[in-house]
């Protein structure tokens, strides 16, 4: 639940990207082509070196070999040197780094370090209100969400709270438009030329930001129990002939007996996402993200990916993780009731053992046109799994509900020609 360093990661040096309303997004570099040659090792003390040189991202991963940009190659989990293919690892301290947990109360209370230490400017797009941060040196006359050419300069956000571990980028840029068109080939009810016709977009990779949430749940449970019983009741009807007659048939019936009872559970890495950027009910469908695989946060991970700053607020991601752990202890105290069915459930929950932790998770964004709209798509960065939207066909889904009508009315045909 939380190490003994007690010492979070410290500064993001990459440049960070935010849209007003729809979430913060943050360019460090462009990725640029994918080599790997030579292998070296990147320390701390000369990734620290390398920091302080300058405020530009570009230059806080220079190649050592020629002092070219870096960038997180995702195919070798290493950095990656544009010009002369240089790999370097990204730098772990000789006694290795740990994730920290960090205690809810305190951090509502946002007493950990905020900003990303390090020089930032902001451009806020004027046609989709996006707000994106960019490393000192770095110029943009394009927005990146939406590629109007308008956007303005504004003042840097400084109080924001600094990711506590990521999940690295495990697909990179092919292998994540195979899956999309994988993804598309498996659709049902779908325009037959959708696989051949549709356009996809530039992909592009993303750090989102989530908090996840640990707790103990402690529920205290009321209920009223019901018990299946049978009575023969005697009732008169008709035949065939339409002669009156009287029968007999076996009734159900609900004994109710108060029930209560109470149980603990704990819950590890809810995760919620912090973006505003990302359409709820999409995003919350890529669900295959293993933070058994988290790493401690270090700035090179970021080189040559985006990084969206959290714009849901620490208490309101608490909040909203205590409204998926009340809905899953209803579900579990529920199926604690004894009998046959239940009514009037009431349960009571506490939490206790609270700790929260701000990380990234990767996911590869783009769209894709077929005819004259524009269907946007998610790639989990980490497993490859897919989500998105598409057209349907209508002719498609008519021919399906004319079959099922058309069994349906067979099976009654037959039935009454018995």
């Amino acid at each position: 639940m939380s190490c003994e360093s007690g010492d979070p990661q410290r500064c993001f040096s990459g440049s960070c990207v935010s849209v007003a309303g729809q979430g913060r997004y943050a360019q460090i570099v462009d990725p640029g082509s994918q080599h790997s040659t030579d292998t070296q090792t990147l320390d701390e003390e000369s990734l620290a070196t390398e920091m302080a040189g300058s405020n530009a991202v570009a230059n806080r991963f220079r190649c050592p070999s020629c002092a070219a940009a870096m960038h997180f190659d995702a195919a070798v989990g290493m950095l990656s040197c544009d010009y002369c293919g240089t790999t370097v690892a990204v730098g772990t301290n000789e006694g290795g780094q740990s994730i920290v947990e960090y205690d809810l109360e305190s951090g509502l209370d946002r007493q950990r370090e905020h900003g990303y230490g390090a020089e930032v400017r902001r451009t806020r797009c004027s046609e989709c209100g996006a707000t994106v941060n960019f490393g000192a040196s770095v110029t943009s006359d394009r927005c990146d969400f939406c590629g109007a050419p308008s956007v303005l300069v504004q003042e840097s956000n400084r109080n924001l709270l600094r990711p506590e571990s990521l999940i690295p980028f495990r697909v990179e840029n092919q292998l994540a438009t195979d899956k999309f068109r994988g993804w598309l080939k498996g659709l049902w009810f779908r325009p037959n030329d959708l696989k051949k016709t549709a356009r996809v977009k530039k992909l592009a990779g993303v750090y989102v930001p989530y908090w996840t949430f640990d707790a103990i749940a402690d529920s205290d449970w009321t209920a009223q129990a019901g018990y299946y019983y049978y009575v023969t009741e005697t009732y008169r009807t008709r035949d065939a002939n339409g002669n009156s007659v009287t029968r007999t048939r076996q009734v159900r019936k609900v004994r109710w007996q108060n029930a209560w009872g109470s149980r603990t559970d704990r819950y590890d890495d809810i995760l919620i996402c912090a973006s505003q950027g990302l359409p709820a009910r999409m995003v919350n469908r890529l669900n295959s993200f293993n933070t058994q695989e988290l790493v401690a946060y270090q700035p090179g991970y970021l080189a040559g990916w985006g990084a969206e700053e959290y714009a849901v607020e620490l208490n309101v991601g608490w909040r909203d993780a205590v409204e998926i752990m009340a809905s899953s202890q209803r579900r579990r105290c529920s199926r604690d009731v004894p009998g046959d069915t239940q009514r009037f459930l009431n349960v009571t929950n506490r939490f206790s053992e609270q700790t929260f932790k701000h990380v990234l998770l990767p996911i590869w964004i783009s769209s894709y046109r077929y005819k004259d709209d524009v269907y946007r798509f998610l790639v989990n960065g980490q497993t490859g799994e897919v989500t998105g939207s598409a057209p349907y066909s209508i002719i498609k889904i008519a021919l399906f509900v004319l079959m099922i009508v058309s069994i349906i009315v067979g099976g009654m045909l037959v039935m009454n020609s018995r």
